[in-house]
């Protein structure tokens, strides 16, 4: 009888490690007291990170080395767009480097760094941090949870 592996739908517990090949550490699940657990194929982590998931056991541990196409993706230049200063909140400092959480009509949240500022407008960079680098994805399945 073999032992049970995950599947999309599954809940698990999970620790897991984000880093470049370099070994710069991007996000660290062991450095908190618990596992995170998440539902496979919920959008909970970026979708290639869950396909990673597919097929593991509890209890085992696997590094998976991802291309930028097998992670977070290539940029795209079209997500890279001057808006207008006062679009953004009053309340919000538009700052070269700083990342700013955009709300979309539909509810959606997006993040934005500002790459660039001109007195009436800001250069925002909507593609995801982590797109373009290749990383080192480090993730250890600890229980199906259901």
């Amino acid at each position: 009888m073999s032992k049970q592996t995950a599947a999309v739908g599954d809940k698990v517990s999970v620790h897991y490690t984000i880093s470049v090949p370099e070994g710069e550490v991007i996000f660290d699940t062991y450095e908190e007291d618990e596992p995170v657990v998440l539902e496979i194929g919920a959008g909970d982590i970026a979708e290639n990170l869950e396909k990673c998931l597919i097929g593991l056991e509890p209890g085992e541990l696997r590094v998976f080395l991802l291309e930028p196409e097998q992670a977070f993706g290539l940029s795209d230049p079209e997500l890279v767009q001057w808006i207008e200063l006062d679009m953004f909140p009053e309340d919000v400092a538009v700052e070269v480097d700083s990342l700013i959480e955009f709300n979309l009509p539909s509810g959606e949240a997006v993040m934005g760094v500002i790459l660039d500022k001109t007195e009436t407008d800001a250069l925002v960079d909507f593609n995801h941090p982590l797109c373009d680098y290749p990383l080192r994805f480090e993730v250890e399945i600890l229980e199906i949870l259901e």
